[in-house]
């Protein structure tokens, strides 16, 4: 890292899929006055993920990282917090149990508002006004009011993602998540569906585990891993004024940490080695992301690593592969050969929802379910081919009772799309397709894990 460095150095570097705002002296004044807020995250917590990360790394653990695709305003509420964490415990609970492996719990929450877009203007009925960013930076009503860039909405994010980390960390430590409640975690909507009937035979198990220990003396309140979790937050740092502000030096360390969440990630869009938001990622000490498509080459990849990790620390970088299922077997397998070849430490984690949208029939944007398992089940097999380790996922995906992903279980047609369609952005998975999901890479895992069991007992021989 340069020692040059500094959160605003940013700023001198080539910087796109950012707004433009009218008035710079009003988006000055709110960037200083969040500079001058409490963090949301602190540094601690920050570096007990990257551990967390290193043991994915190393195959020993696993990530699960998921959330809404863009948090909105509107639907800010606490029981939508509740519902997606949820659906999170029991997609962890399944994975856990199912897969024999320590699970990594990330949401893509609590500050995941600013979206990239194809385009800086979208035009209906002949009118062109400048596209929807998300909600921290303007609305997704179409008229010009609405969609003019805000400061003062980077302020309103801030106060929604203060709050919705509160209620998380009061479900991750104050009893909900306590895995006696196993049973209860389960969501009205999808009580009588064929993924409740699996998860609850599952549930039953560890609820008869659980009375083992418990007459062995072992309970929530000897060992405080049964009645609590840990769970961090995600987001795209794309605005990088608003990240700018939120980074802050660590008084334990002298490092900077971002500390509007524990793990900040680079857009497929937005990784350019000579870019603003790569230079940004460069100097803090956050655990980070980077998402990685089709147009990205073996040799800038490891020019991309040296640059964000330049001390190859095992937890500090997580390559998301978003790449289709069309397209997965043709691009990941020389990106994974490099990386090895090279020895970089990296966690491997799948997004198969990017790469595989596409448009109804009916007009809505939507994603097949069977492709985003076959790209989730051709990335543990093309590993495997590999030598390499499948870490982890990384889901759009919500606790509401929505329909914006057709097939899966349910079997939403495209013709079922406009009857609870609401997200801002892009389809999510709803409860019933996530928990689908979950079981079926709990098998990928334990297969993986049994795999490497007898490749290692081959070697001892």
């Amino acid at each position: 890292m340069s020692t040059k460095w500094s959160p605003a150095t940013w700023r001198e570097f080539p910087a796109i899929q950012m707004p433009t705002y009218k008035d710079k002296a009003a988006l000055a004044a709110v960037e200083k006055q969040l500079s001058g807020y409490p963090p949301l995250v602190f540094a601690g917590e920050a570096r007990a993920l990257k551990a967390h990360l290193a043991e994915v790394s190393q195959g020993r653990a696993f990530l699960l990282q998921g959330g809404d695709c863009a948090e909105s305003f509107a639907e800010f509420h606490p029981d939508n917090i509740r519902d997606t964490f949820r659906v999170l415990l029991q997609m962890a609970v399944i994975l856990t149990f199912g897969g024999s492996v320590p699970v990594v719990k990330v949401g893509r929450i609590a500050g995941q508002f600013a979206k990239p877009r194809s385009g800086d203007f979208e035009t209906i009925d002949g009118v062109e006004l400048p596209s929807y960013r998300g909600d921290i930076i303007n609305a997704i009503d179409f008229d010009a009011t609405s969609r003019e860039p805000d400061p003062q909405r980077l302020v309103q994010a801030y106060g929604q993602s203060a709050s919705t980390l509160n209620l998380i960390r009061a479900f991750a430590s104050g009893g909900f998540a306590d895995l006696s409640n196993v049973h209860k975690w389960t969501l009205g909507f999808v009580a009588n569906s064929q993924q409740t009937e699996r998860y609850q035979a599952l549930a039953n198990r560890i609820t008869d585990a659980l009375d083992f220990m418990r007459a062995c003396g072992i309970t929530s309140q000897t060992a405080p891993q049964i009645h609590q979790t840990d769970f961090f937050t995600s987001h795209e740092a794309l605005l990088l004024g608003y990240e700018q502000s939120m980074t802050r030096i660590d008084s334990t360390s002298g490092d900077w940490y971002d500390t509007s969440a524990h793990l900040l990630w680079i857009g497929d869009r937005t990784r350019q080695l000579d870019g603003a938001h790569v230079e940004f990622f460069s100097g803090i000490k956050n655990p980070i992301g980077m998402k990685c498509g089709p147009s990205l080459e073996p040799d800038e990849l490891i020019r991309l690593c040296d640059k964000l990790n330049p001390d190859n620390e095992p937890g500090r970088l997580t390559l998301i592969a978003r790449f289709g299922s069309e397209n997965v077997g043709k691009g990941l397998p020389p990106l994974l050969r490099k990386v090895k070849e090279e020895g970089r430490n990296v966690v491997w984690s799948c997004d198969p929802m990017h790469g595989n949208t596409i448009k109804a029939s009916t007009g809505f944007k939507t994603r097949p379910f069977d492709r985003i398992l076959k790209e989730v089940q051709d990335f543990f097999a093309i590993h495997q081919a590999e030598g390499t380790h499948a870490g982890g996922v990384h889901f759009e995906m919500t606790g509401q009772d929505v329909t914006e992903c057709i097939g899966g279980a349910q079997a939403i047609t495209e013709e079922d799309l406009s009857s609870r369609y609401h997200t801002h952005c892009d389809p999510r998975l709803n409860a019933s397709q996530a928990l689908e999901l979950a079981f079926l890479l709990a098998e990928g895992i334990k297969k993986e894990r049994e795999d490497m069991g007898m490749a290692a007992a081959v070697s001892f021989d």
